[in-house]
């Protein structure tokens, strides 16, 4: 089984850039869970995508046009979306903000880019 350390301190976690606008770091994990912050800038994108993995995620700031399926919202701070496994989802951030995704299993790929 893999892991994580047990506790991530935000100061001496570092970010990744995955797209223009958007970065993340990669929290607490082991092969069955994984907890993920999102940081967007103003137009920055999530593409659509989709993967096995259950993942659901709570705006922790900002606004974002939230595509799942043939779905499309308007999401703000203190809301949250749950994307079912092979569900074609993204984004497009509307106002700098933060997103929380938690994956199960974990996202191993994000583990493997050093993140």
């Amino acid at each position: 089984m893999i892991q994580s350390d047990l506790f991530q301190f935000e100061d001496s976690t570092e970010w990744l850039t995955v797209a223009p606008g958007v970065q993340r770091k990669v929290l607490g994990y082991d092969d069955k869970l994984m907890m993920v912050k999102v940081k967007f800038s103003k137009g920055g994108r999530g593409d659509l995508h989709s993967h096995e993995h259950s993942q659901v995620a709570y705006v922790a700031s900002g606004a974002f046009e939230m595509t799942l399926g043939e779905t499309v919202k308007i999401i703000r701070e203190g809301d949250g979306y749950y994307v079912p496994p092979f569900t074609v989802h993204g984004c497009v951030c509307l106002e700098d903000g933060v997103l929380v995704d938690a994956f199960s299993p974990a996202r191993l790929d994000f583990v493997s880019t050093g993140s």
